[in-house]
């Protein structure tokens, strides 16, 4: 038998998977229909910062909530939201996906060298 370490973010995601997974869909679509749509396809939160959002139990950031349940993702304490518009608070499921922070600090890198490039999203 082989062990595998689940931290407890992956741990949450999977019940939330298994138990409340239309609750969580449904959640994260509530989110995304009460931010406002941008000229460069961003949707944002009214929030001057990433807005948070609680469910069952837990805080996160609202970007992670919508990222892992739109794509149905488990997600560890690693994983890190990478925002592809360079725009934190986007919740645009499109603009959104799970990487590591390696690729994280690659994208701002980027961003700081060549800006965003609108035609990727």
């Amino acid at each position: 038998m082989e062990f595998e370490y689940a931290d407890a973010s992956k741990q949450w995601f999977e019940a939330v998977f298994k138990e409340h997974k239309e609750e969580a869909r449904s959640r994260a679509l509530s989110l995304v229909s009460e931010g406002t749509k941008t000229v460069t396809g961003c949707i944002e939160t009214p929030t001057k910062e990433a807005r948070k959002v609680r469910f069952k139990e837990r805080q996160m950031p609202a970007y992670r909530f919508i990222c892992c349940i739109q794509n149905e993702v488990v997600s560890s304490f690693d994983d890190v939201v990478r925002h592809r518009c360079n725009n934190r608070r986007c919740i645009n499921p499109e603009h959104l996906e799970l990487g590591s922070r390696g690729e994280n600090l690659q994208d701002e890198r980027d961003f700081a060298a060549h800006g965003v490039d609108y035609d990727i999203l």
